[in-house]
């Protein structure tokens, strides 16, 4: 197995040749990384989460190989030369493979914020992962540098997954710019109607620290996150801020959005 997945690799890197660098990415994103989605990624479950079976893919040395030939693609396309939507899924795409190659090198861990960047650190965010255009980038660099400073919307935070249960699912398959607005439309949608992102108790909502640790993002104050919400909110949950739901408090589950035999 270990050398049908070395060939594997070896093939599709042959066959890259033959193409121009950019037209080669493509073909090797279209057909790798969707490809572990569809084989990793767990059904919806009730609540609208979706897990990733980190186990199982830190055991099979073949589809590591796609993962780590996946994430080599990215440094041989230069972002600065895509449009501004073809860029924001350039960069959440790298982070997401990022993230999930992470948690893989380091299983067996129930939270990310177990893998350390440094002594003193809690999480691998800030640790330097890969070099793209002769920059050193770690996750850090490529959500609050990039993704949220060069092209700014909230909507950036349905895109990256920290491999946690508390944030927005892993996107099943690339984020493309053709198709973009309408996916994170979705995905905002998803995230918002399930209770990971917006739980009615009797005395309020409780929302996802993201709205509290992002607040400038969604507009700088609850009453703009409730804004926001309502915005993507189903029929049940828009009706009970449009009757004075407020927010009352801030949730984040940190454990991992492994699978459950893991």
């Amino acid at each position: 197995m270990r050398l049908y997945g070395y060939m594997m690799g070896l093939g599709l890197s042959l066959f890259s040749l033959a193409l121009s660098p950019a037209m080669a990415q493509e073909i090797e994103m279209s057909k790798t990384w969707p490809t572990l989605m569809t084989d990793y990624l767990s059904d919806v479950e009730e609540d609208g989460l979706v897990r990733f079976d980190y186990a199982r893919l830190s055991e099979t040395i073949e589809d590591e190989v796609v993962l780590n030939d996946y994430i080599d693609g990215f440094k041989s396309v230069d972002p600065d030369g895509l449009s501004d939507a073809e860029a924001t899924a350039y960069w959440a795409n790298l982070y997401n493979a990022l993230t999930v190659k992470v948690v893989v090198d380091h299983y067996p861990v129930e939270s990310i914020k177990e893998i350390k960047s440094g002594m003193f650190s809690m999480g691998p965010w800030k640790k330097n992962l890969i070099r793209i255009n002769s920059e050193r980038l770690s996750l850090d660099d490529i959500e609050h540098d990039i993704l949220r400073k060069k092209f700014p919307s909230p909507l950036i935070h349905y895109m990256v997954n920290c491999a946690s249960i508390g944030c927005p699912n892993l996107k099943a398959g690339e984020w493309k710019a053709a198709t973009l607005e309408a996916d994170r439309d979705a995905a905002a949608r998803a995230f918002i109607n399930s209770t990971r992102g917006v739980k009615v108790t009797n005395k309020g909502l409780v929302v996802s620290s993201i709205y509290n640790w992002f607040d400038k993002d969604f507009g700088g104050s609850k009453s703009a996150v409730l804004e926001h919400i309502r915005e993507y909110a189903d029929e049940d949950l828009a009706a009970i801020i449009d009757d004075g739901g407020r927010i009352k408090g801030y949730d984040y589950n940190w454990s991992l959005n492994g699978a459950h035999n893991e």
